[in-house]
């Protein structure tokens, strides 16, 4: 006896299986469907989070750390604003704690002493408190703004 190959003869065989198997092959495209968006909404959503450690976390952690990329926040020290050819040196602080940060690119032009910063980079070593930074994303939530109105300003000078 030989096996039908012909589209005929394979749709014949489809239409011959039990109602019972239609709908557990039914249920088993679904369920590999599911699987799948469920699966792509995990990592799509956990990817597009952004995490940063606060500058007490981070030195906490600077052993596990190491020298790994990752964004630190704090606040920027009062008087410790040093622009550069290639960029700026200042401290952050957070939790009674201070890092130097020397941050090689073009700071934002609302970038200032005594705001809540955003510094993604990472320490020079295990073992130092210098953080080698290559963006500065500048913070301001709606309780800072309501704070400090004259601080936040537009590019062409109006306050925000």
């Amino acid at each position: 006896m030989s096996v039908a190959t012909t589209p005929a003869a394979a749709s014949a065989t489809a239409a011959h299986r039990s109602p019972r198997q239609r709908r557990t092959r039914l249920l088993v495209v679904f369920a590999l469907l599911a699987a799948a968006i469920v699966y792509l909404l995990v990592e799509g959503l956990g990817s597009s989070l952004d995490y940063f450690d606060t500058v007490s976390q981070a030195l906490a952690h600077k052993t596990k750390i190491g020298t790994t990329v990752f964004r630190l926040e704090g606040l920027v020290v009062p008087g410790s604003v040093r622009r550069t050819a290639r960029g700026a040196d200042f401290e952050v602080s957070g939790g009674g704690h201070e890092v130097v940060v020397h941050n090689v690119g073009s700071p934002p032009q609302l970038f200032q002493q005594n705001i809540p910063v955003v510094v993604v980079g990472h320490f020079a070593s295990r073992s130092s408190d210098l953080f080698v930074s290559n963006q500065i994303m500048v913070k301001h939530s709606p309780t800072y703004i309501a704070e400090h109105p004259a601080r936040v300003r537009a590019p062409n000078g109006t306050v925000r």
